[in-house]
């Protein structure tokens, strides 16, 4: 078993994001920011996190083709 943790804060993820704390809370909330609960704890999922980013970078690749055609 790896000993990197499953999920991270939503701070944590604002970092990783390179966003601020005020914004990544405002993205959970708004449900841009792939959140669990557990009660009024909220944690993002390191495997959502990284698909959403995936997906991001690919609508951006599909975008900057459209543009160049």
């Amino acid at each position: 078993m790896t000993s990197e943790k499953l999920t991270v804060t939503v701070e944590e993820a604002g970092a990783l994001l390179g966003i601020g704390r005020g914004l990544a809370y405002e993205m959970a909330k708004t449900g841009r920011l792939p959140v669990l609960r557990f009660g009024k704890r909220m944690v993002v999922p390191r495997r959502l996190l990284d698909d959403m980013l995936q997906t991001a970078i690919n609508y951006q690749q599909v975008n900057e083709i459209r543009q160049a055609s």
